[in-house]
């Protein structure tokens, strides 16, 4: 039943890493249909960048927390064998 578990939050952590790429270049095409439309002046792109940036760095956040999920929970397992 543990594995089960491992695997599931396993699935999660594939899924958070799996989501940077497609985040990074949302943000990224966000920032450019900001400038072609003239959504935004000039003098404001470096806190559209600042903002843009850190909701992508999030999903960082999110796939290390999964990562760490997985293989703390993993470690409680293995360690709980006995030899």
């Amino acid at each position: 039943m543990a594995w089960l578990g491992i695997i599931l939050f396993g699935a999660t952590a594939v899924f958070a890493l799996v989501t940077l790429p497609v985040e990074f270049d949302a943000s990224n095409r966000a920032k450019q249909l900001l400038v072609s439309e003239n959504l935004v002046y000039p003098t404001e792109m470096e806190g559209v960048n600042r903002v843009l940036d850190a909701a992508a760095m999030t999903y960082v956040a999110a796939a290390v927390q999964a990562l760490s999920t997985v293989l703390y929970y993993a470690l409680i397992l293995l360690g709980r064998r006995k030899k």
